[in-house]
C-alpha cells in the first residue's frame, strides 16, 4: 500500500518545484559554477577511486564495483530498498547515490559535466522537461539502452519510450515514473458549499472539460465556507490543462508554436478566468504560504499528480486526514516524470546499464509505487497487486492505483521540445502571477511571458 510520500520536483515538478526561466546572466553564472564543480568532482573521483580497492570494474577475487547514481530530489530507490535488494542479488556491486535537491541546480551541472566529459555519475537522471534537449543535442554522449539485456520496448508506455528515443532509433533513457493528473479535494469544504462529496460524483462534475472545473469553482464560491476559495493557484490550473494536449509548445515537426497553440490559449484562458474570478488563493506553488494554506484549509481543491499526495499529507498534517479525497481529473494529462541514463563517460558502463534496466523493470516500478506513490511508466505494473489494489488511507482510502493508472493509460502522446520546461515556466512563474498576484491585465501577463520565452528560446 502506498504511503503517498512526496518525491521531488519533477516536471517535478516531478517536478514539484518548477524551475524558473533562466536568463542569459544566470546561465553564465551556472556555467561558471558547473565548471568549478566539474573540476572538483573529477579530482574527488580520482582520489576516491585510487583509494578504494576493486574500483577497476570488479575483476578479481574480493573486488567490487561501485556504481554511482546522480539524481535530483528523491527518486525513492534507496527509500524503497531497491538499492539494498540489488546489492544482495549482486554481491560484487555497491551503489552510491548523490542527490541535488532541485532540478534547476542539477540539470545545468549535468550539461556542464557532459561537455567536460568528466564528473559524471554512472547513472544520471533526466527530468521529462529536459529529455528532448538531451536527446536532440547530447545523444551521442549516452549509451543506447534499447540494446541492454532485459530491456523490452513494449514494457513502457509508447509515448514515454518515444520521448527518450532519437530519430535514428537510439533510446538514451529508460522511463521511471510519470505524473498522471487527478484532482485532490476537501470533502468537508465541498459539503459546506453544497457540492457532492463522493469521488465518483465529484469526478462527474467536471468530466471531460477543464471549463467544467472552473464552472464548479463558481458554484463553490457562491456558498464557500468563510475564508476559503476553490483552488490554490491559476498556474496549477494552467499546468493541468496544458498537459492534457499532445502539442503544447512545439508541434510534431519540432516547430515552436507557443504563441498560437490551441492548448496554450485554452489553458491561459482558464487560468485567467480563475485568477480574475476570485477562485484562487493567489499562491505560488511550493512556497511557504502555499504550504501554510494546506495546514489552514484555505482552498478546497488542487490539480494533483501522484507526487502531490505525499506533499499534501506532509503539509496538511493529521488535521487533513479523511478530509482530503481524490477524484478523476477532467481530462487525462501528465505533469512530471523522469528518466535514468548511462553516460558513455561512466566509469562502469556495463554495471550501470544492468542496474538501470533492473531499476526500471515493471516489477521494480511496482515496488517503488508501493513505497513512494510513483506511478510507473510500465503498464504491466498496473495489474500487479501493489499498484492495482493500492488505496491511500490518508485520502479516505482513495483507490489511487486505479485512479492514476486509468489516467496514465489515456494520456496522449506528448510532443516535447528542447525548451519545454523554460517555456512552461515563463507562463506559470512570470505571466500568470502578473495577473493573479499583481492585478495586471491578461494581455500584460501574456506579453511578459512571451518576452521571457524569447529570452530563452532565442538565446
Amino acid at each position: 500500500m502506498s504511503d503517498g510520500t512526496w518525491q521531488r520536483d519533477g516536471n517535478g515538478p516531478p517536478q514539484a518545484h518548477r524551475p524558473g526561466a533562466v536568463s542569459r546572466a544566470s546561465r553564465r553564472r551556472e556555467a561558471a559554477f558547473g565548471i568549478a564543480a566539474t573540476l572538483a568532482a573529477v579530482l574527488f573521483a580520482a582520489c576516491a577511486e585510487d583509494a578504494r580497492p576493486g574500483a577497476d570494474g570488479g575483476s578479481g577475487a574480493g573486488r567490487s564495483t561501485t556504481v554511482t547514481v546522480g539524481t535530483f530530489g528523491v527518486f525513492g530507490y534507496k527509500q524503497a530498498g531497491l538499492y539494498a535488494e540489488y546489492e544482495r542479488l549482486h554481491p560484487d556491486v555497491t551503489i552510491k547515490e548523490s542527490v541535488i535537491e532541485r532540478n534547476d541546480a542539477y540539470y545545468p551541472q549535468l550539461l556542464t559535466h557532459l561537455a567536460a566529459g568528466g564528473g559524471l555519475a554512472d547513472i544520471q537522471a533526466v527530468e521529462t522537461g529536459n529529455i528532448n534537449e538531451v536527446v536532440t543535442t547530447q545523444a551521442d554522449r549516452f549509451v543506447d539502452l534499447s540494446r541492454a539485456k532485459g530491456v523490452r520496448r513494449n514494457d513502457w508506455l509508447p509515448w514515454k519510450w518515444a520521448q527518450a528515443t532519437t530519430r535514428d532509433g537510439r533510446t538514451i533513457g529508460l522511463g521511471t515514473d510519470i505524473g498522471p493528473i487527478a484532482v485532490c479535494y476537501r470533502k468537508d469544504l465541498f459539503a459546506k458549499a453544497g457540492l457532492p462529496t463522493d469521488r465518483e460524483s465529484v469526478g462527474r462534475l467536471w468530466a471531460g472539460d477543464w471549463q467544467k472545473y472552473i464552472d464548479t469553482g463558481k458554484r463553490y464560491m457562491a456558498r464557500a465556507p468563510a475564508g476559503t476559495v476553490f483552488t490554490d493557484s491559476a498556474a496549477g490550473i494552467y499546468n493541468a490543462s496544458v498537459h492534457a494536449h499532445a502539442e503544447r509548445y512545439y508541434d510534431h515537426r519540432g516547430r515552436p508554436v507557443y504563441r498560437t497553440s490551441r492548448a496554450v490559449k485554452e489553458s491561459w484562458d482558464l487560468a485567467m478566468q480563475a485568477a480574475q474570478g476570485g477562485l484562487t488563493a493567489r499562491l505560488k506553488q511550493f512556497e511557504k504560504p502555499w504550504d501554510q494554506a494546506y495546514a489552514n484549509g484555505r482552498f478546497a481543491s488542487v490539480a494533483c499528480p501522484p507526487w502531490m499526495l505525499g506533499y499534501i499529507k506532509e503539509k496538511a498534517g493529521a488535521e487533513g486526514k479523511d478530509k482530503w479525497d481524490v477524484a478523476a481529473a477532467p481530462r487525462p494529462a501528465n505533469w512530471g516524470g523522469s528518466f535514468i541514463t548511462v553516460p558513455k563517460a561512466a566509469r562502469h558502463r556495463a554495471a550501470a546499464t544492468a542496474l538501470a534496466a533492473w531499476l526500471t523493470a515493471p516489477e521494480q516500478q511496482a515496488r517503488l509505487f508501493g513505497r513512494q506513490a510513483s506511478i510507473p511508466s510500465t503498464p504491466a505494473s498496473y495489474a500487479m497487486p501493489l499498484v492495482r489494489d493500492a488505496r491511500n488511507p490518508y485520502f479516505c482510502g482513495a483507490p489511487t492505483g486505479r485512479i492514476f493508472s486509468a489516467a496514465a493509460r489515456a494520456i496522449p502522446t506528448l510532443v516535447i521540445g528542447p525548451k519545454e520546461q523554460q517555456i512552461g515556466t515563463a507562463f506559470t512563474d512570470v505571466g500568470i502571477p502578473q495577473v493573479e498576484q499583481q492585478g495586471k491585465s491578461p494581455q500584460a501577463g501574456w506579453k511578459a511571458a512571451q518576452r521571457e520565452i524569447d529570452s530563452v528560446v532565442d538565446a
